[in-house]
């Protein structure tokens, strides 16, 4: 058994359980069984993510030594750890009970002690780190973990969209759209004054209640659904995406997205300057910016939305930096770190 440790909350989102979910996948098809310790009761998309894949999901105890003897009670082969919320005592106490800790880190290692870190955000292979003795990491884009399928919906180039015709938008703001970020985009997009239709994911009541309020022009169409499973179908079909500079970007480029994203967070930052530096991205700056003031992002989504052949641009470099053969890798790792400490034994 390996012990998935992951935050999750509806003021957390559901990104660190995403991942999780992807290298679950994977560890599973390697003949492990993967065990969830995470707070989902609130979050029920993410829920029936997990129990579609048939992964059991064990409630977090919010005491830190409380968590760690319900996780070492279960008897795990090892433990992936991905949390911003967890103190470095866990994983300490991991490592002393003699499990195997693979951590997923952005940036930081925020203390944590592992044998193997995984950090697949973009350039994080260029920053020094300093690693515990005898410890691992994989970083960069080559180690990005993505849904198996995410990953099976590849194209094998990158596509056109629904074009062409009256472009057809996705705004996807995670699982839960801590934030509050689509009313905000959906507003900027209207306010550009072209034509499009869009399709607007939100699950909370308040959140679908302030996108039907945004105003549209003449020839703007809105739609909104829930959290979806077809995910990869909706990024597919459309001309363009907007969304938030977090876990889920990594899966947008996969596909060959043209995508224009915001940072909701000061965490996302880094990660949100280095992806608009590659050219694979559009930057509509900070949510925080964009709330305030939209017109900088609206003239931006302007000349998307006019422009066909900047979207088709985007694709091919997005498409183009994540292979999605990330989530193999780290699991294959995973794998020789457990063999090791089986030899060792």
């Amino acid at each position: 058994m390996v012990a998935f440790c992951c935050d999750a909350g509806p003021q957390i989102g559901v990104g660190h359980v995403m991942r999780c979910i992807a290298l679950a996948e994977a560890v599973a098809a390697r003949g492990l069984r993967p065990v969830f310790f995470a707070s989902v009761a609130d979050l029920p998309w993410a829920g029936a993510q997990l129990r579609r894949r048939g992964f059991q999901v064990v409630a977090s105890a919010d005491d830190p030594s409380a968590y760690l003897r319900a996780v070492l009670g279960r008897q795990p082969a090892a433990v992936v750890l991905d949390s911003y919320l967890l103190p470095a005592e866990v994983s300490e106490g991991f490592q002393a009970a003699g499990v195997p800790v693979l951590a997923i880190v952005d940036g930081e290692l925020a203390g944590h002690r592992a044998d193997l870190y995984v950090d697949q955000n973009l350039g994080a292979e260029d920053a020094p780190v300093d690693l515990p003795a005898g410890a691992v990491r994989l970083a960069g884009l080559r180690y990005a973990m993505l849904r198996a399928e995410i990953a099976q919906a590849r194209p094998a180039q990158p596509g056109t969209g629904a074009e062409p015709g009256v472009p057809h938008v996705l705004a996807f703001f995670g699982g839960t759209d801590a934030f509050g970020a689509a009313p905000v985009l959906c507003r900027a997009l209207a306010l550009t004054g072209q034509p499009f239709t869009a399709t607007v994911v939100a699950a909370a009541a308040d959140r679908v209640a302030e996108v039907d309020a945004v105003p549209l022009a003449g020839g703007q169409r809105v739609t909104v659904i829930p959290p979806t499973d077809d995910l990869a179908a909706h990024v597919l079909g459309a001309d363009l995406v907007l969304a938030a500079s977090g876990t889920s970007l990594w899966e947008l480029l996969c596909l060959g997205a043209a995508a224009a994203v915001v940072y909701v967070a000061d965490n996302q930052l880094v990660g949100y300057r280095r992806t608009v530096a590659t050219g694979a991205v559009a930057g509509l700056g900070s949510l925080r910016d964009v709330r305030s003031d939209p017109a900088a992002a609206t003239a931006r989504l302007a000349e998307l939305l006019r422009s066909a052949d900047e979207r088709a641009a985007l694709r091919r470099r997005g498409w183009a930096l994540v292979d999605g053969r990330g989530t193999a890798r780290v699991a294959d790792a995973l794998l020789d770190v457990l063999s090791a400490e089986h030899q060792h034994a």
